[in-house]
């Protein structure tokens, strides 16, 4: 008898087994057990749901000595693993309370209702317990056993006489343990086996979404504009399984790529809502049927979309819409997929940003400096020139022309990089002038490797030589010598400005880097912030007092051929 019990529960249990592989396989209990936080609506439903399996398990009991030898347990406990102690205990009542009313099975029904209803609640206890263990189905087979001997434990005790309670315990303990147990074992079996599918494809998604961050970096960090849009659109749309992409500002379409591109074009404003619901709350949403994408167009071909916003220090600039051409079709993999895309371009677009806002503030540091050097240069080289007039002629007229020289490549120099040749010239020009005011004060030699032809940023020299004519040089009554050189060295340009004027210790060094002296070292500072930036590298300073100072340059010659290569 034991035996034919132990097979039939066997035969029920394979049918138990496949429904739960299929159910494991439904989009809605994926959704349910993957979500973090369970709202009381899931666990209203869920608890309803596994208390009526139980139910379907209590009519589909065998029959033995007026009592049920059943499965039951086996949905009540993974009700409260899956579900916590309130969906476990909400199934437990209503497949106990079932149990304790049916006419069948009369002599062990008050038992077998408290024992299921028992069996929720410390699967539903246990259900933090085994979230944190890897082999959630050994920790599973531990609870099963637990409450299969908790229920005949209660059958003792609670049903009468006791020796018909102890015969009935002997038939059915061994059968229903094992059933039971091997169901809820099975079944954690599955659901872990699901988890590890989706670690896989979470990790899958996650390299694509790296994969395509790296393509759009490029066209993402010049902003979100047209361009951009239809370069990171089109990528995405390459690269993925969608129906469509979709990407939008905060009042208009952008880009739309795939199907239903015949009636969402380019520079449409946004009509759907759901779109617009993301731009407003910032929050991602998803759309699993035609009727809640709500598109005006009666044949359009998309069915379910999910919508990311795409943010730039906290304010919404836009969104990124992958659609799919089935209903229910947007996984949950889909789903962490768009979240990182809308992450990754977000931090690109915060980039852009802040490149475009470091190119502002060189540029307004050159116009700066343009508006320090040219007033006070031009006020002493006219009146330099006007002297020249009365004395020298000739030598007027060479000072016009490099002061008009020096005035062209200043005013035309505001690019982000110029060719060294223009940046030596405009020093010449300045150097002439500089000559003929302080006469034999002032020597200048220079040094310069031919065919050094690479590109640099504007008045990177001129600042370096006015710091060593104004306050190395002239602080000397004798005067002395400027030399400018600029060769290769290794995979780098060397560019130096040395001077044998006074000379500077470490703290006035240090001053006039940091701009500590008010406006006296803003060149300075100015240079080597632009030199940071671009470069990575500072100004090499090399000073001592009475012997004079020199400032080097180091700037890679593979990234100043590249600025040419891009310029020409």
């Amino acid at each position: 008898m034991l035996i034919e019990l132990l097979q039939d529960l066997l035969n029920k249990l394979s049918v138990v087994v496949f429904f739960a592989f299929f159910l494991s396989k439904s989009s809605l209990f994926q959704r349910y057990i993957l979500k973090k936080n369970i709202n009381l609506g899931d666990k209203i439903f869920f608890s309803i749901g596994f208390g009526c399996v139980g139910i379907l398990a209590t009519y589909w009991a065998v029959p033995i000595e007026d009592s049920l030898a059943n499965s039951r347990s086996i949905s009540i406990v993974l009700a409260g693993i899956l579900g916590g102690p309130l969906v476990g205990t909400g199934a437990g009542l209503i497949a106990g309370i079932h149990r304790m009313l049916i006419p069948e099975g009369r002599f062990t029904a008050i038992a077998c209702g408290i024992s299921t209803i028992l069996a929720g609640l410390i699967g539903g206890l246990s259900k933090k317990y085994i979230d944190e263990k890897q082999k959630k189905w050994l920790y599973g087979l531990f609870i099963g056993m637990i409450v299969e001997c908790l229920q005949m434990i209660i059958i003792l005790i609670i049903s009468k006489p006791f020796d018909q309670a102890l015969h009935v315990v002997k038939i059915l303990f061994f059968p229903m343990t094992v059933i039971n147990v091997l169901g809820i074992t099975i079944f954690l079996m599955i659901i872990q086996q699901f988890y590890g599918e989706q670690e896989k494809a979470g990790s899958e998604k996650a390299q694509l979404a790296l994969n395509i961050a790296n393509q759009t970096l490029p066209y993402l960090r010049k902003g979100l504009t047209e361009e951009s849009a239809i370069n990171t659109a089109h990528i995405i749309y390459s690269m993925t399984d969608a129906s469509a992409v979709a990407i939008t500002d905060t009042n208009k379409i952008l880009v739309h790529v795939g199907l239903g591109d015949d009636h969402h074009k380019k520079n449409d404003p946004i009509d759907i809502k759901i779109t617009r619901d993301v731009l407003n709350r910032g929050l991602f949403m998803v759309a699993q049927e035609k009727c809640e994408i709500n598109c005006s167009n009666e044949d359009c071909p998309l069915k379910a979309v999910i919508v990311v916003p795409l943010k730039m220090q906290d304010h919404i600039v836009g969104s990124i819409k992958i659609y799919k051409d089935s209903v229910n079709s947007i996984s949950l993999s889909d789903i962490e997929l768009a979240k990182g895309l809308g992450h990754l371009f977000s931090t690109q677009l915060e980039l852009s940003q802040i490149d475009y806002q470091k190119e502002l503030l060189i540029e307004s540091e050159i116009k700066a400096l343009q508006a320090q050097i040219q007033p006070h240069f031009l006020f002493n080289a006219l009146n330099t020139i006007a002297v020249f007039c009365r004395t020298n002629p000739n030598k007027a007229r060479e000072l016009i022309l490099d002061l008009s020289s020096y005035l062209r490549n200043s005013f035309k120099n505001q690019g982000e990089f110029i060719p060294l040749s223009k940046e030596i010239e405009s020093v010449q020009s300045y150097l002439s002038i500089e000559q003929a005011r302080f006469s034999e004060r002032l020597n200048v030699v220079y040094d310069i490797e031919p065919n050094l032809n690479i590109h640099i940023p504007p008045l990177i020299l001129q600042p370096l030589v006015e710091n060593a004519i104004k306050h190395g040089l002239l602080s000397n009554i004798e005067g002395g010598t400027v030399k400018i050189s600029a060769f290769r060295e290794d995979d780098e340009a060397v560019i130096i400005v040395e001077d044998t004027g006074v000379g500077m210790s470490e703290s006035q060094i240090y001053s006039l880097i940091n701009n500590k002296y008010k406006n006296k070292g803003v060149g300075l500072t100015n240079v080597n912030n632009r030199l940071q930036c671009i470069y990575g590298r500072k100004l090499e300073i090399e000073s001592e007092i009475g012997k004079g100072t020199k400032i080097t340059i180091r700037i890679p010659i593979k990234r100043g051929e590249m600025i040419e290569d891009n310029i020409s």
